[in-house]
């Protein structure tokens, strides 16, 4: 009895030294993701679709707002002036891991910190932009998903051609405070020098610098539009779509949210895919894998979609080797 007893009262003084919320808070671990973009964030007038993708792949590995995950979103706007404040918010809030969309966000993220694990989403040649030091062992603090355009704008000034004979003139739009503006722009320039094509720059940060960006493309008369790779684009693709069809100019996107808010075609990766597929790169730094050890991925599909009601609306024929090329006819 008296071992008995010894053994219940030294139970007893353990169990004491240990509180009831200490228990509860190794059973509800709250973890705290940090998001960082351009475009309108959560909650918004209407549900944006990628950020619905990564939230229902987080929720399909565990993860539930309000009870073991906490989001904290942050976004610019489209004005990347607010980037590093914004970035310095997430960090004085300790957040657990920062998911930062888009090469300019990665930057400034970057340059925030060099501790706090970050994820990063739609980032084009990362490597060629000096933001990891390769695509297997990506150093630092961040991995992610890329969205590698490498060099599309081969096939982009092809599929405009199909479109548009004796292509001679062509306008890309490009956001200059994305570094992959300039890379897409180089790669136009390149691609389009054997075959005589002129390449304009046309730059646009905001909604009415868009506006204004069109205007000018219209003096200058090009025959198609190549718009370069933005989430901020992506966010304002029916503006783009609209003004496109207005001054009758054939144009081709990185994205298919482009072409399915009206825009002629798009050639590129699925912006959809890239947002789930990061949720996994989230879970697992959360469960302790360093960034820097984790290989970013790349895409590994390529979609060509076409809106044939733009076209029949610019009075255009698509060619049936293209429509067969293609991955999705938008009717």
């Amino acid at each position: 009895m008296k071992k008995r007893d010894t053994l219940l009262a030294l139970l007893a003084v353990g169990f004491a030294g240990r509180s009831p919320v200490s228990f509860a808070q190794q059973r509800t671990k709250v973890w705290r993701v940090g998001f960082l973009g351009v475009r309108a964030i959560p909650p918004s007038p209407s549900p944006d679709p990628l950020y619905m993708a990564f939230m229902q792949a987080l929720r399909e590995l565990g993860y539930v707002e309000g009870k073991n995950l906490a989001m904290v979103w942050r976004s610019s706007d489209g004005n990347a002036e607010r980037l590093p404040k914004l970035a310095a918010e997430l960090v004085q809030m300790k957040v657990d891991v920062i998911v930062a969309t888009s090469s300019p966000v990665l930057s400034v993220v970057q340059q925030a910190t060099a501790t706090i694990p970050i994820v990063f989403i739609g980032v084009g040649d990362p490597v060629a932009l000096g933001l990891v030091a390769s695509l297997a062992k990506p150093g630092k603090n961040s991995t992610g998903v890329s969205n590698l355009t490498g060099d599309l704008s081969i096939k982009s000034l092809e599929f405009l051609g199909a479109v548009v004979p004796k292509l001679s003139r062509v306008a890309v739009l490009l956001n200059s405070s994305n570094l992959i503006g300039p890379l897409t722009l180089k790669q136009a320039q390149t691609a389009a020098k054997p075959s005589g094509i002129s390449i304009s720059a046309f730059e646009a940060t905001s909604a009415s610098q868009i506006d204004a960006a069109f205007a000018a493309i219209a003096r200058a008369r090009p025959e198609a539009l190549i718009v370069a790779p933005d989430p901020y684009y992506v966010g304002q693709a029916r503006q783009i779509a609209e003004l496109a069809l207005k001054n009758r100019l054939p144009a081709i996107h990185s994205f298919n949210a482009h072409a399915e808010a009206g825009g002629l075609m798009s050639y590129g990766e699925n912006l959809t895919v890239h947002f789930r597929r990061a949720a996994p790169y989230v879970d697992k730094i959360l469960k302790g894998a360093k960034p820097a050890d984790l290989p970013v991925e790349q895409p590994t599909k390529f979609e060509l979609v076409i809106n044939r009601r733009t076209a029949r609306a610019l009075g255009l024929t698509i060619p049936q080797s293209l429509l067969l090329q293609a991955d999705r006819v938008i009717e």
